[in-house]
């Protein structure tokens, strides 16, 4: 198949498609517009296109359009990316992933019951969808990246459009947790049109989502394979570095949420590395408390206490 340049528009940073325009089916929750694949097909010019979670086929919409060769693939026609080995050595995967369960796929948007008469598989038990905690969900992300990207070919890409999610006041980042391997090439924001919370009245300090990512990675070596992957980690104040006496005193006070005695200050914070790297960590404290009477109060009783009236 040629490729007909003559349809794509200019790839920049930042995308936005107000017409979702034709190709797919929009009536399936959590596609794509057309126009965005057609750009990427566009700007990369591959002769071929492989995408392994297809959903309503709007990736062979783009790519006939464009005239080029798609491979479409999807748990509800008989592949399953967790377990089914990939066929091709790709040269280029789009890759648009569930966004966690906002939108659940296997018997919603098709029958559960009719894929596992016809290929033998419970889809809802395999559906990334329906995994309930976030961080199985992000493990099984970043399997199904790493499987796809190891069979690309030399010099071919992934492109990946998620979204982050936003619930209970907490913003689970999909950009920030997926891993990333190969040559981080680029990232795309486009911008969201048409969604089902455009019409939704927030309150308090909720702040609506209205942008999506495109991560793009290119495999530039078939041994070596540099990989950025997201580890999380809690650290305790009086071992981070970065954290001022003033800010190791204020979190031992606020644990407290009372007056606290200098020797309780100095037992709290002992066994700490902001203590152990200075040898003089006692006088640090007073010389703290002392210099900071707006953050700290002292009840004359050789009682220390957090001022909590200050921001």
């Amino acid at each position: 198949m040629a490729y007909n340049s003559e349809l794509s528009r200019p790839l920049t940073s930042i995308v936005s498609y107000p017409e979702r325009g034709a190709g797919g089916n929009n009536r399936y929750r959590g596609n794509c517009s057309p126009k965005l694949i057609e750009d990427l097909i566009g700007f990369f010019k591959p002769q071929e296109i492989c995408d392994y979670m297809c959903g309503s086929g709007t990736t062979k919409a783009a790519a006939d359009k464009l005239g080029i060769k798609s491979h479409l693939y999807d748990l509800h026609s008989g592949f399953d990316i967790m377990n089914c080995d990939i066929k091709e050595r790709p040269e280029f995967i789009f890759w648009h992933p569930p966004y966690w369960d906002i939108i659940k796929y296997s018997d919603v948007m098709y029958k559960a019951a009719d894929v596992k008469s016809k290929y033998g598989y419970d889809p809802m038990s395999l559906d990334l969808s329906r995994i309930p905690d976030w961080g199985r969900f992000v493990q099984a992300m970043n399997y199904a990246m790493m499987k796809q990207f190891s069979a690309l070919e030399k010099g071919g890409r992934i492109a990946v459009l998620m979204g982050d999610i936003k619930k209970k006041g907490k913003l689970y980042s999909m950009i920030a947790e997926i891993v990333k391997p190969g040559t981080m090439e680029n990232i795309i924001i486009k911008a969201q049109h048409n969604c089902f919370s455009d019409n939704i009245q927030y309150s308090g300090s909720f702040i609506p989502i209205l942008h999506e990512y495109v991560l793009i990675v290119r495999k530039d070596s078939p041994m070596a394979i540099p990989v950025l992957m997201c580890s999380q980690k809690t650290m305790d104040i009086r071992d981070m570095p970065g954290a001022t006496w003033r800010d190791v005193v204020a979190a031992v006070l606020e644990e407290c949420n009372g007056a606290v005695s200098l020797t309780y200050l100095y037992e709290q914070i002992e066994s700490h590395k902001k203590a152990q790297a200075n040898k003089w960590w006692k006088e640090k404290i007073r010389q703290t408390l002392q210099l900071n009477p707006t953050h700290f109060v002292h009840d004359g009783r050789g009682m220390w206490s957090l001022n909590r009236g200050v921001a």
